[in-house]
């Protein structure tokens, strides 16, 4: 896998949507590396959701699992932005 791609980018569904409507009616970047840039007509589609959706709810999903076995916030944290990792039950406060 490449170094760009080891890292689950998630966020809370709702806060991703107001974020990505904003974007979508200033049709300018409001993040990352092409922040200011004019938004095309692909990457404006792409802010509809369905892809980034699938994986805010896996890192939402990893996250809860995790402070359930663990509870751990910083563990849970890391557990929930890596890929293809099994989650460890030992450590935590529990």
């Amino acid at each position: 896998m490449a170094e760009y791609n080891k890292e689950r980018r998630w966020t809370a569904p709702n806060k991703r949507a107001e974020s990505y409507a904003n974007e979508r009616k200033a049709k300018v970047h409001q993040h990352g590396q092409k922040e200011g840039q004019p938004l095309t007509d692909y990457e404006a589609g792409m802010r509809s959701g369905y892809l980034q959706c699938q994986s805010d709810h896996a890192g939402l999903f990893r996250y809860k699992q995790a402070m359930e076995a663990t509870n751990d916030k910083k563990y849970a944290k890391k557990f929930s932005r890596e890929k293809g990792t099994k989650l460890k039950t030992t450590g935590g406060n529990k």
